[in-house]
């Protein structure tokens, strides 16, 4: 079984348009029909993202941390002991690309770690379109880490340690002890999430906040 870890914390306007995009991808002829499991980790959740989640045919499992770590650690747990073999993370702002599950399996490694597109420019300028651009490498053997766009074998994430405990950069700590421990890792631009430029992000120092700084520079 592949389970699909998604935190969220107040994500009622776009949690369903995630989970469409996830169900789509669980059932790419690739997998060989192969189980996905969708978990909804609500995170100190206060509107109806839970409700929609399950609606959505997600399971739903609640914490109250505030903390990103601590929820895609405690989401990865839920779907080990239910039997997972492969891990994939993402969240619930965003959009998977229909192969998402399929080309992470294909790579054939330990992790995988995906790129981000940007599919709405609203109120940015052209300049500032061009300067994230310029400083995003879309292609392979780029060296971006988005726990949005993630992916790895359970045994290279207990081998790891799992998620720390952190609030932010929960992503880049966890694949730099993968790094450190010999695993393989595919650095692709074929695994591939669709998010907007929204810069009002749930976990500070998140990519929402370095699309804040970009109206900053």
């Amino acid at each position: 079984m592949i389970g699909a870890v998604v935190p969220a914390h107040d994500e009622e306007a776009l949690i369903g348009r995630a989970l469409r995009a996830l169900r789509v991808a669980a059932a790419h002829p690739e997998l060989l029909g192969e189980e996905v499991r969708i978990l909804v980790v609500l995170d100190a959740c206060r509107d109806r993202t839970g409700e929609i989640a399950s609606r959505g045919g997600a399971q739903c499992l609640s914490v109250d941390a505030r903390n990103v770590g601590i929820a895609r650690a405690a989401g990865a747990q839920a779907l080990i002991e239910q039997g997972a073999r492969w891990l994939a993370f993402t969240d619930a702002d965003l959009m998977v690309a229909p192969c998402w599950f399929a080309r992470q399996l294909a790579c054939r490694t330990e992790a995988v770690c995906g790129v981000v597109e940007v599919d709405d420019w609203t109120g940015f300028s052209a300049e500032e379109r061009t300067a994230y651009e310029r400083g995003y490498v879309d292609a392979e053997g780029h060296r971006h880490i988005h726990g949005a766009n993630l992916g790895m074998s359970v045994r290279a994430y207990q081998e790891a340690g799992g998620f720390a405990r952190l609030r932010s950069h929960e992503d880049v700590e966890l694949v730099q002890r993968l790094h450190a421990l010999g695993m393989r890792i595919a650095w692709t631009n074929t695994v591939r999430v669709v998010t907007s430029s929204r810069q009002d992000g749930r976990a500070p120092e998140g990519f929402a906040s370095h699309m804040a700084r970009l109206k900053c520079a």
